[in-house]
């Protein structure tokens, strides 16, 4: 892991762990604890004038904030920057595309990325706002950026995991005066920071990696320009997109170990895509940190870890579904980035276009070897005929 040291402080370095169980804690306070509990409040004391930082909960809320600055650390170590999270990582994108375009202008989307994205896109057309469409893979989105004001690169994609050279399009971009927002969920902050290479935000569901648990519903948007986050903000305050007490401080709780449940995820993935890599029922591998895999120079130049998801094609639906089946350590469930492995067949939902027997698999906190051995058996079981 890369080591940080707070610019001007003359501090040692500090490494992701440390950051990590240290992340927006605040001053400590005698026989007060490190981490204080959720504040549950819908209003707060405000005699006189409006002043100070809390007045009303859809606006404010101090869980929220310590959560706020333990993210913005994670992202932007050392940096100032503007952290709003909200209840989901689809508020937290909506957010942004919905504060930043307005009726006439254009955005670019990937066109295989998560698979809310064409729904948000029906919308946005019906505000006005056109929109184009390019594949993350082979930075395609190049050609559509002329005039844009907005480009949403989601890398690595969501299910393909294709991934494009972020530094490149930002670059051509802010060239044409356009804003860029990165998709940061499958990476999380420590495999990736969109911000330094020169994302205007970086945005992301922290239902998945971020937090690692799978019981929390949560989004987050991170960026440097205070007018960008104002507007950001401002829509949050409008449309109320607002985490509860409880699930802020559940997520601050979380990131405490995020170092430790990465390194064993990234571990556990790497392992099972090359496990897979000698299997012939798979095809269509992919794993950004797989020396094979196509992406996997860009990847490398950009990443700090490839995350915990592989993607692969068996067969047909039904081998996939004896596959699934056949699984014991790992649950046939949507999400991805939790300390528990899932996979499913992704075709079940019918919003991306993968083959009928594409697996989205994310690798979990168990043990390597346990991990690996459930799998191969199940492929084992789901090549069998009776």
């Amino acid at each position: 892991m890369n080591e940080y040291a707070p610019q001007g402080t003359g501090a040692p370095a500090l490494g992701d762990g440390t950051r990590a169980v240290r992340a927006g804690l605040p001053e400590a306070v005698k026989n007060e604890p490190p981490l204080p509990g959720p504040v549950f409040a819908a209003h707060f004391h405000l005699p006189g004038d409006v002043e100070g930082p809390y007045a009303y909960g859809r606006d404010t809320n101090p869980t929220w904030t310590l959560l706020e600055r333990a993210i913005g650390e994670l992202e932007a170590p050392g940096e100032d920057v503007h952290t709003i999270v909200f209840a989901s990582g689809m508020a937290a994108v909506s957010a942004v595309l919905l504060s930043q375009a307005h009726t006439g202008d254009t955005v670019v989307l990937p066109d295989d990325g998560y698979q809310a994205l064409p729904l948000l896109r029906e919308q946005l057309e019906a505000y006005g706002i056109h929109v184009r469409t390019a594949p993350t893979g082979d930075d395609a989105q190049l050609a559509a950026l002329d005039g844009a004001r907005l480009l949403w690169i989601e890398t690595p994609s969501n299910p393909g995991l294709d991934v494009c050279d972020v530094r490149r399009l930002v670059d051509a971009a802010h060239a044409g005066r356009t804003l860029v927002a990165v998709d940061n969920t499958l990476a999380t902050p420590l495999g990736q920071r969109p911000l330094e290479l020169g994302a205007d935000f970086s945005v992301a569901s922290g239902t998945k990696g971020l937090t690692g648990h799978g019981d929390v519903l949560l989004g987050y948007v991170v960026c440097r320009d205070p007018e960008l986050a104002a507007r950001v903000r401002r829509w949050r305050k409008i449309v109320g997109a607002i985490p509860g007490p409880m699930e802020a401080w559940l997520a601050h709780r979380s990131l405490a170990t995020i170092q430790l449940r990465a390194q064993r995820q990234w571990a556990n993935a790497l392992a099972v895509a090359e496990a897979l890599t000698h299997w012939t029922d798979v095809s269509g591998l992919r794993y950004p940190g797989l020396p094979t895999d196509r992406s996997h120079k860009t990847a490398a130049r950009q990443m700090r870890g490839f995350g915990s998801v592989v993607s692969f094609t068996l067969p047909d639906r039904a081998h996939a579904e004896r596959f699934m089946a056949a699984l014991r350590l790992v649950e046939d469930a949507t999400s991805f980035g939790g300390v528990r492995s899932t996979a499913e067949r992704r075709g079940r939902w019918g919003g991306d276009a993968v083959p009928e027997g594409f697996i989205r698999f994310s690798a979990g906190a168990e043990d390597t070897e346990d991990l690996v051995a459930d799998v191969l058996r199940a492929l084992d079981h789901a090549g069998a005929r009776g």
